[in-house]
């Protein structure tokens, strides 16, 4: 199976919270114009939102979500769309439909809700459970996505780490709405999910609002040792229209094993992939922790 799953550290997230670091405060400055300007630890998702290109909202004119490709495309080649891959990975005790062989379509199973912080038994048909797009595509159209080509905004549409299996009226509620606007109920998600926000935004080069910057950064406050998470290889954009939006170069990635590599969401690696390795490979073919 391509995506790792997550059910487990969602349900841990779930019941504990996000753990920062005690007695830790972030790194801060001063800017020139007098405010404090908060920077974050390496490696942190609050250093990383210093990354993100500050502008205003565009219009929403053009905006569908056909402009984004077609829904749920198994853009990893494992043979089972993109939803059914997140549903398997962040639930657990899963059940397939027995007519298609294998595990590729979910019927049913078990959700630690990283939204509300409840537990949520999906069954394949009954509206319990959405997968939600952590950075909304109209929010990244009217940030950056409208001057893309339609192959990237496919990309992002269905990369395992824009995509998360939540409580489907929490994600109704949200809709579009960015950091700024809305957060979950479940306050110990909440570190996380800026997180991962941010690790979204910087990985495709959308841009955010001063607000939403402001809104993100008072989260993580609360958690400055909170990891960016591992967004895999970066997205280049195309053509003159995408200028200024370009995603900045993959730092060296490393992972020890092929379980590492399914709980970054990274597989499978091909070569020439960041954290691909012949030791990951064992067949040789290119393509390292297919299965």
């Amino acid at each position: 199976m391509a995506i790792s799953r997550v059910g487990t550290a969602l349900a841990v997230v779930t019941m504990t919270g996000v753990a920062g670091i005690a007695g830790c405060t972030p790194t801060t400055t001063t800017g020139a114009d007098g405010n404090e300007a908060n920077k974050g630890s390496a490696g942190s998702a609050l250093a990383a939102v210093n990354d993100l290109t500050v502008k205003g909202r565009a219009p929403k004119t053009g905006y569908s979500r056909a402009q984004f490709g077609k829904s749920w495309v198994d853009t990893d080649h494992n043979s089972c769309d993109t939803r059914d891959d997140i549903l398997k990975r962040d639930m657990t005790a899963e059940k397939f439909t027995a007519a298609q062989g294998g595990d590729c379509v979910v019927t049913s199973g078990t959700l630690a809700d990283p939204y509300t912080g409840t537990t949520i038994k999906f069954t394949r048909g009954k509206s319990t459970v959405d997968i939600d797009h952590v950075v909304a595509l109209s929010d990244a159209w009217q940030k950056g996505a409208a001057k893309w080509t339609k192959d990237k905004r496919e990309q992002m549409a269905n990369d395992p780490l824009n995509l998360l299996a939540v409580d489907y009226s929490s994600n109704r509620i949200k809709g579009d709405a960015d950091a700024a606007t809305w957060l979950p109920s479940n306050k110990g998600f909440r570190c996380a999910y800026v997180a991962r926000q941010v690790a979204v935004k910087k990985k495709y080069g959308v841009w955010v609002t001063a607000a939403e910057k402001a809104a993100m950064v008072k989260v993580l406050n609360t958690c400055p040792g909170e990891a960016l998470p591992d967004s895999g290889k970066p997205v280049a954009s195309s053509g003159a229209a995408d200028a200024g939006t370009s995603a900045p170069a993959a730092a060296a990635t490393h992972y020890a094993n092929c379980d590492a590599v399914r709980k970054a969401g990274a597989a499978p690696l091909h070569k020439g992939d960041p954290g691909y390795s012949s030791a990951l490979d064992r067949d040789g073919d290119g393509v390292a922790c297919a299965s």
